[in-house]
């Protein structure tokens, strides 16, 4: 089992304040940016941070990777676990180690969950209440 599959399983939920759990393993994240600090970069540690609050997570924010030798072979991981099965691994983006290879400025990605928003601010436990899940509801 991995660290990220026992956080979820055993920590996420006790998150009720809010929390930014950073500093992620690379296997969280395989095709995210070692980290600057060369201590936690000798352990492989990922510049990324997730924002968990009443128990999920709210916000996951990353710095992407801009290496063209290391996102080809990162990916090439990837898309060979893609192939042996895999479903939520990367499969190889040419393109995007084109752009790396020209010369992509470092850039990095953040994505906040607006329908988690939307359950904070309306105060209800429940997604399916903010979003329409037709096939999800419970019948009357």
């Amino acid at each position: 089992m991995n660290v990220e599959l026992l956080f979820e399983e055993f920590a996420e939920h006790h998150l009720i304040d809010p929390h930014h759990i950073t500093d992620h393993p690379i296997e969280t994240t395989p095709l995210c940016k070692t980290h600057r600090d060369p201590s936690k970069n000798k352990e492989l540690i990922v510049e990324r941070f997730e924002t968990f609050m009443l128990g999920m997570e709210f916000c996951n924010a990353y710095t992407e990777l801009n290496d063209p030798v290391l996102q080809r072979t990162l990916l090439e991981q990837q898309q060979a676990s893609k192939d042996g099965g895999d479903e939520e691994a990367h499969p190889m983006d040419e393109e995007f180690i084109e752009a790396i290879c020209q010369g992509m400025p470092p850039t990095g990605g953040l994505g906040v969950g607006i329908d988690r928003l939307t359950m904070l601010f309306t105060n209800v436990s429940s997604i399916r209440d903010i979003i329409a899940f037709p096939m999800m509801k419970i019948e009357e």
